[in-house]
């Protein structure tokens, strides 16, 4: 005969049936979901007159959403809330992620600040940030 001793983590989480195990499960999925909170997906590319900046906000509304650009650095932030519209429902599965959210992207000297132009449409905010001509940081004066 084999005795095998159970690991003290796992001791008193064993289920009762195999109901309170999927029930176990389910609460621990949606549970874990819930804390991980949203972080929308970015695209960043460059043409020769702008930069471009995509976040991808599905379930979020315009008035939850903020675009804000100080000091060199272009955040935006809002939330993605869960929207529970029954107490008596009992979710099984909760995949999509809830929360608040931040994203700051440090952009370079060169940019057109007040022409920074935000557009949301069908869940997806796009922000286009037009250049400048460069500033002269240094230039070599010949002396005639």
């Amino acid at each position: 005969m084999t005795t095998v001793k159970q690991h003290p983590v796992l001791q008193g989480r064993a289920p009762q049936t195999f109901s309170s195990l999927l029930d176990s499960f389910f609460q621990d999925t949606v549970n874990n979901r819930r804390v991980q909170g949203f972080t929308p997906a970015v695209d960043l590319w460059e043409t020769e007159k702008t930069y471009e900046v995509e976040l991808a906000l599905p379930g979020v509304t315009k008035e939850n959403i903020n675009v804000e650009f100080e000091e060199g650095v272009l955040r935006v932030s809002g939330e993605r809330t869960f929207k529970k519209e029954n107490q008596d429902q009992k979710y099984h599965r909760v995949e999509n992620l809830y929360g608040k959210f931040r994203r700051s992207f440090q952009l370079p000297e060169h940019i057109d600040a007040a022409a920074i132009d935000a557009q949301f449409e069908n869940g997806v905010l796009h922000i286009s940030v037009p250049k400048v001509e460069e500033k002269v940081v240094k230039h070599q004066i010949s002396v005639k």
